[in-house]
């Protein structure tokens, strides 16, 4: 495992996913949406727990939780609503968190290689280390997850 120093100091939005704390960069949040109906619809993945309608647009739900923290995500939570790139196009798109959400800054160092894809680097905020989230690899190993449980099924 090798640490090196600091990478950036920027503006990060601190969220809670079950009862571990998480940062995303805030440069790419759209916003933090009040928990609304997530409609469900028949698809074959557990990762995409449906979408919601936001602002006129019909923004998909990732549900990030089993893949960060290893159980499903809790019934009541709020959406935080990102654009994520998808090669040269941007999407908004959600994840379900737990609670409120908050910003703060600090230095990031570089992530341990040991450490999953979908973490930048650790964030320092008062004296804890806060795993930053690379949404579009985290996205990106859960839809390889889900394929994998899925064939594993069939």
């Amino acid at each position: 495992m090798s640490v090196t120093g600091a990478v950036e100091r920027a503006s990060y939005v601190l969220l809670r996913i079950g009862n571990r704390r998480f940062a995303l960069p805030s440069r790419g949040i759209v916003e933090l949406a009040p928990p609304v109906r997530l409609h469900d619809f028949p698809h074959s993945s557990k990762f995409v727990a449906g979408v919601i309608v936001r602002r006129g647009r019909i923004v998909p739900v990732y549900d990030v939780a089993p893949l960060l923290t290893g159980r499903e995500s809790p019934l009541h939570r709020f959406y935080l609503i990102a654009n994520l790139a998808f090669g040269a196009d941007e999407e908004a798109s959600a994840i379900p968190v737990t609670g409120e959400c908050e910003l703060a800054s600090g230095d990031v160092t570089e992530r341990a290689d040991d450490d999953p894809d979908y973490f930048s680097g650790k964030l320092s905020v008062n004296e804890e280390a806060v795993n930053v989230l690379n949404l579009e690899a985290l996205v990106a190993a859960g839809a390889e997850r889900a394929a994998a449980l899925q064939g594993a099924r069939a």
